[in-house]
């Protein structure tokens, strides 16, 4: 299976914003920026997960995004469901019905058993990510930070953090 680069960004900034203190919000330009991607591409997948109820934006010239939920309440497969949408990343076509010669209907009634390994493992993979939620992710980070991490956010939330309702 493979992920779009989106659900890596949108992963690593949810986690960016967690850390923000409760009113502050950063520009999707400012997000781009600290990861050196693309703005145009990244703020495609905050609109995405501003839609999914993720993040929430601000609007305004002091606008910007910050987490709509608490980081505990937020899980990898809502981000990845939010970036790639909701569709299995396998879709079943049913080839097995054509070419030369196909069989009759009745040896169709159910699916596929290749459809079923597939949508066995989907679930599987979903759970997983379902367990995960940013606030383990953040706290993982913690335990291997020896400070420069911290540092580095706090420097940069310091340039370029905004307050809505105060001039940029």
């Amino acid at each position: 299976m493979k992920l779009g680069d989106g659900v890596e960004q949108a992963i690593h900034s949810v986690t960016l914003l967690a850390a923000l203190p409760a009113e502050g919000v950063l520009s999707a330009a400012a997000l781009a920026e600290f990861y050196g991607v693309s703005t145009s591409y990244l703020l495609k997948h905050l609109q995405a997960l501003s839609g999914a109820g993720i993040v929430h934006a601000v609007s305004g010239p002091s606008g910007g995004y910050r987490l709509a939920k608490t980081p505990e309440k937020i899980t990898l497969l809502d981000i990845v469901l939010a970036v790639e949408g909701p569709e299995p990343a396998f879709r079943c076509k049913e080839i097995r019905r054509n070419g030369p010669k196909p069989l009759a209907k009745r040896y169709f009634k159910a699916p596929c058993q290749v459809n079923a390994a597939m949508l066995r493992a989907e679930q599987a993979y979903r759970q997983a990510l379902r367990a995960v939620t940013v606030a383990q992710l953040i706290a993982e980070v913690k335990s291997d930070d020896d400070g420069s991490i911290a540092r580095r956010s706090c420097a940069f939330f310091d340039q370029n953090m905004r307050q809505p309702g105060s001039k940029p």
